[in-house]
């Protein structure tokens, strides 16, 4: 299949989106897109899938003009797009969220269950992952939700697979998975555009790079044929050098500080956060980062242990107690944890801090107003105005306005669980230049990440968790990838 999309233009009302797109994607071929948040890069791809109509233009499909109207049309021709935000059902089960909507009937009308289950199997066992096909979408991890996505696309005459960031919450194992899959797509003569903003993915699996920028495409070459600084330049229209600025901050007394708690799936873990300290917590998928940090945050139970802030033992039953301390988390998976996508930009900034805004037992709109459009500046969301619903934003300034909201609070604790998922290179720098400046002002910070140059460029001191406990804590002057994944094996 030869998909050629041609002088592709989107307008949102007065705001033009793309203009003028000239893109080609083949059969057998592993297509980099990239560019910044708000590039138009999933907006192209929901123009070719039919999720809506482009402004202008037209494209061939194998050389004669197509049109779908909705991706389901797009599916049943064999094109299938596996969106940076999962399409989940939480409350039916592994086997319903595969075959929702595509349900395998007996001559009778009934479901064939056991059709179903071989399908799904054979999904799983291409992706070489074990879920469970009977339990609920809910009791997955995020990395086993983002695997049950991508088997979707192989329950379907499969010719050209899209991908957003398929592998912002896949463990290293689950990612090598992945490209084995897709070099063995490749082989059957499958196309992939891949988007995403991780460079060593870029040159590790595909084999041409078109880089997009303010709605236009910029350049297309092979991807042998360039290189990190020359994809960046291109992206941001400007020289970065430094990925992970310079942090200078005096790390001082201790503030925060956990001793022996335990949750569901994870105990014994202590540890400290000093004032002007980055703390970077590492590990596979699984160990228990991120359940640490929600117990932490009151949103998990914990069952025994004890947290000190400022030599003061405190009590979180819920988020609202944590919030009270000036305890902000940010959390992996903003869509469903971490936004209201039908409230406007300033009703989610304000949301955990509406209590400083009442003046006289009324909402001051004026003040809060100002104190949006200050952070909206400072973080450089890319939105016409504060009044702009969050869900009408791309992935990653809706990350940032996750961030101002938690920043908004005046944090004495900031934890951040995968601060930079779904964000560009650029965007990236602004985020790590922010997390310097909240502890140059004192601000203990806990980094959740699975990137490891991420931790090791960003983090004073790294945790390491294997499997619910810690393995150890490491100093950023001896932190290796080598090192870290020892330990986060237990090897």
């Amino acid at each position: 299949m030869k998909i050629e999309m041609h002088d592709i233009s989107k307008s949102f009302g007065p705001n033009k989106v793309l203009e003028n797109i000239n893109l080609t994607i083949k059969s057998g071929e592993v297509h980099a897109l990239m560019g910044e948040n708000g590039a138009g890069k999933s907006t192209l791809m929901n123009i070719l899938t039919g999720l809506f109509p482009s402004t202008r233009g037209k494209t061939l499909i194998d050389g004669l003009e197509k049109e779908f109207h909705n991706p389901q049309e797009a599916e049943q021709f064999g094109i299938s797009f596996i969106h940076q935000e999962m399409n989940t059902w939480p409350d039916l089960t592994v086997l319903e969220n595969l075959f929702l909507g595509r349900e395998i009937k007996t001559k009778y009308g009934l479901l064939d269950v056991k059709s179903m289950q071989e399908k799904a199997s054979n999904a799983f066992e291409q992706l070489g992952v074990n879920i469970p096909l009977n339990i609920e979408i809910a009791q997955l991890s995020v990395g086993q939700q983002q695997m049950v996505e991508i088997a979707k696309s192989f329950l379907s005459s499969l010719k050209i697979l899209i991908m957003d960031e398929p592998t912002a919450a896949l463990s290293e194992h689950e990612v090598e998975r992945l490209f084995s899959v897709i070099r063995g797509l490749k082989e059957k003569g499958i196309g992939i555009v891949y988007i995403s903003h991780r460079m060593e993915e870029i040159f590790k699996i595909t084999d041409v790079v078109t880089v997009m920028r303010d709605g236009l495409v910029i350049d297309t070459q092979a991807t042998k044929e360039t290189n990190v600084d020359d994809l960046v330049r291109k992206m941001v229209g400007r020289e970065i050098t430094d990925y992970y600025p310079e942090k200078t901050s005096a790390i001082q007394e201790v503030v925060f500080e956990v001793k022996n708690i335990k949750g569901e799936k994870f105990e014994n873990i202590s540890f400290e956060v000093r004032s002007g300290e980055i703390l970077g917590f590492s590990g596979l998928m699984g160990a228990g980062r991120t359940e640490v940090m929600r117990a932490i945050f009151g949103i998990d139970k914990l069952y025994s242990g004890t947290i000190k802030l400022n030599e003061k033992e405190i009590k979180i039953n819920n988020p609202a107690e944590a919030i009270h301390y000036g305890i902000g988390f940010l959390t992996e998976d903003r869509k469903e944890e971490g936004l209201i996508l039908n409230f406007s930009i300033e009703d989610n900034v304000t949301l955990p801090s509406t209590k400083d805004f009442i003046h006289r037992g009324f909402f001051d709109d004026k003040t809060a107003r100002t104190f949006v459009k200050s952070l909206i500046k400072r973080l450089k969301v890319k939105a016409t105005n504060e009044d702009m619903l969050v869900g009408d934003l791309s992935g990653g300034n809706q990350q940032k306005v996750v961030l101002a909201k938690w920043i908004g609070i005046a944090p004495k604790v900031l934890i951040l669980d995968e601060p930079t998922r779904g964000v560009d290179v650029g965007a990236k720098r602004e985020i790590y230049q922010l997390m310097n400046e909240l502890a140059e002002r004192g601000v203990p910070i806990i980094m959740v990440s699975s990137d490891l140059p991420e931790v090791i460029g960003v983090s004073d001191r790294i945790v390491v968790m294997h499997e619910g406990e810690i393995a150890g804590i490491i100093s950023k002057k001896e932190a290796s990838q080598e090192k870290i994944m020892q330990l986060a094996t237990g090897s």
